[in-house]
Order: structure tokens, then sequence, then C-alpha cells
């Protein structure tokens, strides 16, 4: 029976079996079956396969094809968060083991338990709209597991040392405004004064926790019986310690409005906008009554949070021009890029 939540390997995307089984059948518990491959098709950057011997199902991740940012797509941070965060937050797959052999596969990948549930995107967004009781609760939970992860002791889970907290502010500008620099294209929007405005309004960095760095709807996997429900949180591959405002700031990035105007809802992720979903200022208000921090300054983190994920968007769309990729999905980041870098003027100006 094929996998719904699956879709057949893409042909610029195959993974060299021949390689691969051996190494999974000697690294990996149950693995008695025939193995079968597919692939999760909803992702936009790293590269994630269910890999199933038999009945026992797995989930490779990979990064994605072509050159990548340095300290991108890091799959031996992803597996050393997740074969340790499991113990303290339940929403964190368990990774089971990592690779690092090229000889395999040319590049570091993990392998992690496979856990069931709908992920949420535009497309699919009728499960939520027309409900606003569901949406309500929906847009709750998302503040709620966010929340959880910033609550947790990284040291009761192993990860006291991971990452390094102390400048990570100043680190992030410093290295979202390389990788931008990076990765323009000649079309790319000029973002010399967004970049300054972030440089000079720097807040302070605020008590460490574990920061997810990519935290939105469609990084958490919800139960198909209620959507409200949270199965699991993915995409690790960024997970540090630093300041946790960042992961707010991402969140507020994709909460769309229904009054927005069209720029900002260019791109949009996030089903926000239906009714019954709170609106950003009571999404900032309840982040900080569950957390008990100072949101005061969460402007800061919007703005940052717009210029990056512009960043992320536009280090996936130069590799489509490169040739690096033929995922035609990618052809339309070049307007959603330079909609975000606008949307972080607007928000500076405020």
């Amino acid at each position: 029976m094929i996998d719904p939540e699956t879709i057949a390997v893409r042909a610029d995307e195959t993974l060299d079996v021949s390689r691969l089984e051996p190494w999974l059948r000697a690294h990996l518990p149950d693995v008695s079956g025939p193995l079968a491959v597919r692939q999760f098709g909803g992702g936009h950057a790293n590269l994630t396969y269910l890999v199933a011997f038999g009945e026992r199902e797995y989930v490779l991740r990979r990064p994605p094809l072509g050159p990548i940012a340095p300290s991108a797509h890091d799959m031996r941070r992803e597996h050393l968060v997740l074969a340790n965060l499991w113990r303290g937050y339940d929403l964190a797959p368990r990774s089971f083991v990592l690779c690092t052999d090229q000889a395999i596969l040319g590049i570091d990948f993990h392998v992690l338990e496979r856990r069931h549930g709908l992920v949420i995107r535009m497309k699919n967004a009728d499960v939520v709209r027309g409900d606003p009781t569901l949406a309500g609760r929906l847009g709750r939970m998302m503040v709620e597991a966010m929340a959880g992860l910033h609550r947790l002791d990284p040291a009761a889970v192993g990860l006291g040392d991971l990452g390094r907290p102390q400048g990570y502010l100043v680190r992030q500008v410093e290295g979202w405004t390389k990788r931008w620099h990076a990765a323009i294209d000649p079309a790319s929007p000029d973002a010399t004064d967004l970049v300054g405005w972030i440089a000079r309004e720097l807040p302070p960095e605020g008590a460490p926790t574990l920061v997810h760095n990519d935290f939105k709807l469609d990084n958490i996997m919800v139960a198909a019986d209620d959507p409200a429900r949270a199965v699991a949180v993915l995409d690790w591959d960024m997970c540090t310690r630093g300041n946790p405002l960042t992961d707010l700031g991402t969140l507020l990035t994709y909460w769309i409005e229904a009054g927005d105007p069209p720029l900002w809802r260019e791109g949009a992720m996030m089903p926000t906008d239906a009714p019954g979903f709170a609106t950003r200022a009571e999404i900032i208000a309840l982040y900080g009554e569950l957390s008990g921090r100072d949101v005061g300054r969460v402007r800061w983190y919007e703005v940052f949070s717009a210029f990056k994920t512009a960043v992320i968007l536009q280090q996936i769309y130069i590799r489509y021009l490169r040739g690096q990729t033929h995922d035609t999905r990618f052809a339309t980041f070049g307007p959603r890029v330079r909609a975000l870098i606008e949307k972080g003027r607007t928000l500076a100006d405020r």
C-alpha cells in the first residue's frame, strides 16, 4: 500500500540504494523486511525520505543538492539534538543513527523515527478554515509548543553544551548578512538599509534557552483526528542555545491576518487569516504569559526574522537559478524574497 504522505522519489533526488541498504541494515534495529524508499515531498530545503523495511518505518534526512552555505543543513547537529531532546520534549522525534561516511551517499545523513500525522500548509488549509474554534486551539497549540521548548533546561536532556549562547544575536546578524551577500543574484533587492537597521537596533541577549530557529506551522506535525494536537515538531538542523525571542519572531513572520497588505501575504505558509486565529498582538501577549519573558522589543525580532527568512528563500532560489535543483516550486521564490525585504523595511519604519 502506497503511503499517502509520500511521493515517488524525484528523479534528480534519488538515493544510491546499493550503498545505502547495506549500511542501514548494519546500523538500524528491526530491518528484516525488504527495503522500500519513498520521499516526503513538502519540504523546501533538506530532503526527507521514508525508508521502510517491511512494516518497520524510518525517516532519512539529508541536505539539499548542490553547494550549501557553511553550517547550514547540519545533519550532525540535527542528529545530536534529536538523539537527546526526545527524553524531555515529547514532540521531538528520536534520531537513531548518523552517517558521516561520505562513501555511502556523499553527504552526512541521519535516520530517525517515523511519526504519523499531517502537516498543514496553505494547500490543505481547509482542515481549519470554517472552524473558528479549531483555529483558535491550533494557534494556541503552536505557542504552547514553542514556550514548552523554551522552558526546558538544555542540560537536563544532554544539550547543555549545544551552540554558543554568548554573543548569539551578534553572530546571527553577521552570519545571515554574509549568507545574503553570498546568495544574491542580479535581480535581488538592495537590503543595505534593512541590514543597517538590524545591526544598529540590536537588543540585549537575555537568558538563553534551546531555540528551534525555524518554528512555524509547517514544521509541526498534527494529529489527523485533531489538528490542534501536536504530534511532532520537525526540522531541527538549526537548533541551538540562544535568544528564544528569535523563535517568536519567526512565528510572527508567517502569522498573517485578514487585514494585512498583499505584500505581507506573499508566500504566506500559515492560514492564520482564517476566523478564530488570534492576532499577532494576542500571540505576543500569550507567549509573554506562558514564558514569563519581556516581549517589549519584539519588533526587532520580527524585522530580523523577515530578513532571515528572505535569506533562506534566496539560498534556495539561487540554487534553482544555477541549475543545482530543478524543483519548479522554487521558480517563484524571487518575488517572495523581495516581499520579505519590503516587509522588514515596513516593520522597521514603524
